[in-house]
C-alpha cells in the first residue's frame, strides 16, 4: 500500500453529505435530483444536464452563499481531521468539483485548503444579485472535465495522487491519477464503484487518511486516532492495512 503524496476530493457527496444543485432546487427538486443522478451514473453526458439544472434553479447569489453554509454544516465525519493530518503529513491536498465556485469555496476554506488548490464553476450575477450565468467554458461543466482539470494540474503535483469521489466524473479521471477511491458512504453508484480500486462505504472519510498514508501511520497522536478509527473502519470492509 504506497503513501500517496497528493489527494483530491470531490466536494458533493464526498466531502460534504449534500448534492448541492439539489440543495437549490427548491420545488424542482426531484426533476434536479433525476437529471444529476443520470449524470452521475454516466447514463447521460454531464453537458446535457448542467446548463439545463442552472437555468431551472437560477441561483441567486444570497442561495449560492446559503449553499456554502450548507456544505460546511453537512462536512462528513472526520472531514476536517483528515484534511488537517494530510497537510501535516505535508501531502498536498486539491479539491475538483462540478460545483459553483463561491459555494465549494466557503467549504475548502473551512478546512484550510487554498483557493488555487480549488477547481469548480464559477457562476455569475448582475448587480442586483440574480443569476446571470455560469463559466460554460469551464471543462468541468462538461463530461471528462475531471480528467482535463487533472491532467492540467499532474505535472505540479507529487505522486502519487490519490482520487477520492462518488460519481462518473471522479472515475473518468482515473487515467491520469494513481489511484482511485469511490467514496460510497453517502451515495453508492454501482458503475462507478464496479471500476475503482478501493470502495469505502463508511460514512466518515477517517479511511480516506488510513489509505492516504498507508503503512506508514501519522506522527502526530491526534492524527495516529483517526487513522487507527480509519483502519477499523477498512478492516470492516475486507481492506486491510499493516501500519510499521
Amino acid at each position: 500500500m504506497p503513501r500517496y503524496r497528493t489527494v483530491v476530493f470531490d466536494c458533493d457527496s464526498t466531502l460534504s453529505a449534500i448534492e448541492g444543485i439539489t440543495e437549490l432546487a427548491g420545488e424542482r427538486r426531484d426533476e434536479l435530483v433525476a437529471l444529476t443522478e443520470a449524470a452521475m451514473r454516466g447514463d447521460v453526458p454531464l453537458e446535457q444536464v448542467y446548463g439545463r439544472r442552472l437555468a431551472l434553479v437560477r441561483p441567486s447569489r444570497a442561495q449560492v452563499d446559503g449553499l456554502g453554509g450548507a456544505y460546511i454544516r453537512n462536512l462528513l465525519p472526520r472531514a476536517r481531521e483528515v484534511v488537517a493530518a494530510l497537510r501535516q503529513e505535508r501531502i498536498a491536498v486539491r479539491i475538483v468539483a462540478g460545483g459553483l465556485r463561491p459555494a465549494v469555496l466557503a467549504l475548502a476554506r473551512e478546512l484550510g485548503v487554498e483557493d488555487d488548490a480549488v477547481a469548480a464553476v464559477d457562476v455569475a450575477f448582475d448587480a442586483a444579485g440574480n443569476y446571470a450565468g455560469f463559466d460554460q467554458g469551464s471543462p468541468l461543466a462538461y463530461a471528462g472535465g475531471k480528467r482535463d482539470v487533472l491532467a492540467r494540474w499532474a505535472p505540479a503535483l507529487p505522486r502519487p495522487i490519490l482520487l477520492v469521489g462518488d460519481g462518473a466524473t471522479d472515475l473518468e479521471a482515473r487515467p491520469v491519477v494513481d489511484g482511485f477511491v469511490a467514496f460510497a458512504g453517502v451515495i453508492e453508484r454501482a458503475a462507478v464503484a464496479a471500476s475503482a480500486d478501493v470502495v469505502v462505504r463508511s460514512r466518515s472519510l477517517a479511511p480516506i487518511l488510513a489509505l492516504a498514508l498507508g503503512e506508514e501511520p501519522p506522527r502526530d497522536p491526534g492524527a495516529r486516532v483517526v487513522y487507527d478509527e480509519g483502519l477499523t473502519l477498512l478492516q470492516r470492509e475486507g481492506i486491510r492495512i499493516d501500519p510499521d
